[in-house]
Order: C-alpha cells, then sequence, then structure tokens
C-alpha cells in the first residue's frame, strides 16, 4: 500500500512573521486537501517568542539589549512559555491533517478541539523523530518524563552554555531541542520545532528557556566534532519525519 505523501519546503532565513502568514495559508491547503501534508524547514532571525502559557518575567533582557542584539518578540498561540529561534537553528513546522474525522466539541464553549490523547501522541512522535534524527549522528537523546522536548546526557568533560541555575539538579542532561505547537479547529497541526544546531548559544541568557529555572540547553555544535552542516542535519529530519510519521516525503 502506498504511503501518504509529506510535501517538504526548505525556506532558508525567514522572518517571524512572515513564517507565520505561511503556514496560514498552506494549512488552509491542507485542511481542504488541495494540498498534502507539508513540513516547512527554516531559520528564523534572533527572535523570542511566547506561547500561551508565556509569562513576561522570564524575559531576562531589557527593551535596550533587545534592540542592541536584534531581537524581535512575539507573542504567539503555540502551547508552552519562551524560547529563542535564531541563525543555526533548524526550525520544523508539519503543517499536518491530525484529525480526519469531525472534532470533538467542548462542553462549555462550544469551541471544537482535537481529542487529547491525539494532540500528546503527536507530540510525543514529534520527539521521537527528534531523537532518530541526532542518533544518526551518534547522539544518545532522549523523553524527560513530565517535559516536552529532547534531552541528551553528556559526559562530566561536556559542559552547557546555558549553566544550570539550580544545584539541586544535575548538569548531566541538557535540553536539545524545544517543541510547542497548535492543533487549529480543522485539525492541521501548525508550529512545531526547533532543533539546536549551531546557534550562538548566549542569547539564551537573555530568557528562562521555555519557563524551566535549572535546565541546561545544549546544541549539536556543544556534543560533536566536527560539527554536521546544517544540510545534513536536515536531511536527517526529513528521513526520520517520514519513519514516524509515515509518509513518503516529497521535495517541492
Amino acid at each position: 500500500m502506498n504511503m501518504p505523501v509529506c510535501s517538504v519546503q526548505r525556506l532558508g532565513m525567514v522572518d517571524y512573521q512572515e513564517a507565520r502568514l505561511i503556514q496560514e495559508k498552506l494549512s488552509g491547503e491542507v485542511a481542504t486537501g488541495a494540498r498534502p501534508a507539508t513540513l516547512l524547514l527554516l531559520e528564523h532571525p534572533h527572535t523570542y517568542t511566547f506561547g500561551r502559557r508565556g509569562h513576561i518575567e522570564n524575559l531576562l533582557w531589557d527593551e535596550a539589549e533587545l534592540e542592541r542584539r536584534g531581537i524581535a518578540v512575539h507573542w504567539v498561540d503555540r502551547g508552552g512559555d519562551v524560547t529563542y529561534h535564531g541563525p543555526g537553528q533548524l526550525v520544523g513546522y508539519p503543517l499536518l491533517p491530525l484529525s480526519p474525522t469531525p472534532l470533538l466539541t467542548q462542553t462549555t464553549t462550544g469551541a471544537p478541539r482535537l481529542p487529547q490523547a491525539d494532540y500528546v501522541g503527536y507530540v510525543r512522535r514529534l520527539e521521537q523523530m527528534l531523537i532518530l534524527s541526532l542518533a544518526s549522528f551518534g547522539l544518545d537523546s532522549h523523553q524527560e518524563d513530565g517535559l516536552t522536548g529532547v534531552w541528551v546526557s553528556r559526559d562530566g568533560d561536556s559542559k552547557p552554555s546555558i549553566p544550570d541555575q539550580s544545584p539541586a539538579r544535575s548538569l548531566d542532561t541538557a535540553k536539545i531541542a524545544a517543541i510547542g505547537v497548535k492543533v487549529n479547529a480543522r485539525g492541521v497541526s501548525l508550529h512545531g520545532f526547533a532543533l539546536n544546531v549551531n546557534p550562538d548559544m548566549t542569547y539564551w541568557q537573555g530568557i528562562v528557556g521555555c519557563g524551566l529555572v535549572g535546565y541546561p540547553i545544549t546544541c549539536m555544535a556543544e556534543l560533536l566534532d566536527p560539527v554536521p552542516g546544517m544540510e545534513a542535519v536536515i536531511q536527517a529530519v526529513i528521513n526520520a519525519f517520514g519513519k514516524i510519521f509515515q509518509y513518503e516525503m516529497i521535495e517541492s
């Protein structure tokens, strides 16, 4: 039996607001069946985004510092708190039809929603896809109970750029990929994942990433020598995405 097709678009460096408009347009086409499931792969200029659970106190730099460093700040409708996007980080926006049947209706508001089990399962599969991608470079990564994203264990000689702020937490685990998603009323996924390949890690000093105090953040460049190029990482993600989500990946 033939697998369904997922269209892959490599967009390069894209302004965050422009990428949001692209998502809105293409997700509408996915919802109507005018286009297949789509995976957008890109990088952003220096940007902080706050999700639906965002807290402004997790932004540590003032307006002057943000302007000096050229950082845009956006409040968006994905899940989670604040995160960073920037050059050297691979961002993926899967636009997938996750609900082939009508959505459930919330009894309190009457608004449509995706069944929670499907939503959680989708996030777990994104994590599995990233774990598989990193494994192709010899990196052993994992999921953390009760947390979203992908994490790596490091030996005692490997230090994260953003150190642990809590003495109660061990430095042997660090976050290497973040996930924040939304499933719209038509059952199509928006937003997605951000994998730290070789970004300027100092930009995480301006936020409490994902609102988690005491959780180090790392990137592939801190763990691998030589550092894989972005194109190699993109190809690994495309391959892993097809395997985990059972799509035939077609670049367009």
